[in-house]
């Protein structure tokens, strides 16, 4: 059976979750660099946590330290979201090489590792409840 191209794009890379803890910084074709927080983080790119949001197609080189690898990598920027304070501002790696998108999918796998779901959906939480009360 043949294989549709549409079929492989649609499955995502992993996302870790970040919150903001880890601290970007992202350089324009000018040479002017912004900071800022990465909000999640795949393998194929990432979502940043901007003041200000950067045109949807800008390139731009974004660098990080996650786990135990700097990433540093070209990037292009995707359509912005407002977010309360700033915005989120979606990116692909379009530079990133095959050695650093190995390290980074191995950080990647240790850091969903040791993420731990902190809340259930409702129902679960609620019958949960009702059988330890039995």
């Amino acid at each position: 059976m043949p294989r549709f191209k549409h079929a492989e794009e649609a499955r995502r890379a992993p996302r870790v979750k970040l919150a903001g803890t880890i601290l970007a910084l992202v350089q324009l074709e000018n040479g002017r660099q912004i900071r800022a927080r990465l909000h999640q983080l795949s393998f194929t790119g990432g979502l940043l946590h901007l003041e200000a949001p950067l045109d949807e197609g800008i390139k731009a080189e974004v660098m990080f330290h996650v786990g135990g690898s700097t990433i540093r990598s070209k990037a292009a920027m995707l359509f912005p979201m407002w977010a309360t304070q700033g915005c989120l501002q979606p990116f692909e790696f379009t530079g990133l090489s095959e050695e650093d998108r190995q390290k980074l999918e191995t950080d990647l796998q240790k850091l969903l590792g040791s993420q731990v779901v902190v809340s259930q959906p409702a129902e679960q939480t609620s019958s949960a409840a009702a059988g330890s009360q039995e």
